[in-house]
């Protein structure tokens, strides 16, 4: 891992580079996530680009930010991907999830992106009433709300056991006032109103059984900018770039093929 200081914290990341010309890419980790859930395009894409992955403020390695859910947090987290962008010369952002919504911002932001890249995302992202109260330690508290999401269909639809206690770790690491943090963001996200802004060519995917962000959130991005496209990735839920390696990086590969060289 590296890191790299900015706005009085080390924001974490880890790049790998196996010598391909195409334009560099940065993935960005949905909410309780890490750099960890884009393994999979670390080690396959980096042979056409040079592939990096951030760890947002608070998450895996990097410094936490005192931030109030919604916009200030977002704006925190555009910080961090911005600032890891610029060392590694990134001109793709890739985002899942809460890091879709980061992505969308920092482009709509004034961020010059050649492509976007946004997995289990969309253009607004409510979160369920019941998940908002686990995470605030009613009826059951952060246990449950970890324990929902790995339900069938919401984060993977068939991982292994492995890639689930993974996933799961991950979040209780960040612990539950981060994870709430990113998840209240989430609520208050909505860009619906700016994506005919967006420029740079976009490209959505969904999971097959997601059941967090369904195929509806990825159509209506790629509908409603200028420069759209969205595909469904077989045998996956939220987290396919995980869960459906090679079919995901095979749909962002011809993607990227076309947009970003």
């Amino acid at each position: 891992m590296q890191t790299v200081t900015h706005d009085g914290r080390a924001t974490a990341y880890r790049v790998e580079d196996r010598g391909g010309d195409g334009a560099p890419l940065l993935c960005v980790h949905g909410s309780g996530g890490t750099h960890a859930v884009w393994k999979a395009q670390l080690a396959r894409l980096s042979g056409e680009r040079p592939v990096a992955a951030v760890d947002l403020s608070g998450h895996g390695d990097s410094d936490d930010v005192d931030a109030e859910p919604g916009p200030e947090t977002l704006d925190a987290y555009v910080a961090d991907v911005r600032a890891v962008a610029d060392e590694v010369d990134a001109s793709v952002l890739a985002g899942n999830s809460l890091g879709g919504a980061v992505v969308l911002r920092a482009v709509l932001g004034g961020f010059d992106a050649d492509a976007v890249v946004l997995a289990g995302s969309g253009a607004k992202l409510s979160v369920l009433d019941e998940l908002r109260d686990w995470l605030a330690g009613e009826h059951g508290g952060f246990a449950r709300a970890v324990e929902y999401l790995h339900r069938e269909d919401m984060l993977f639809h068939d991982a292994g056991e492995r890639e689930r206690e993974v996933s799961e770790a991950a979040m209780r690491a960040a612990g539950r006032a981060v994870v709430e943090r990113d998840f209240l963001s989430c609520h208050t996200f909505d860009v619906r109103d700016s994506l005919d802004e967006i420029e740079a060519p976009t490209f959505a995917l969904t999971g097959e059984y997601d059941r967090l962000t369904p195929p509806q959130y990825h159509e209506y991005v790629a509908e409603h900018v200028q420069d759209g496209a969205w595909t469904t990735v077989p045998d996956a839920a939220h987290l396919s770039m995980l869960e459906a390696p090679e079919a995901f990086d095979d749909a962002v590969t011809e993607f990227l093929d076309e947009n970003a060289r």
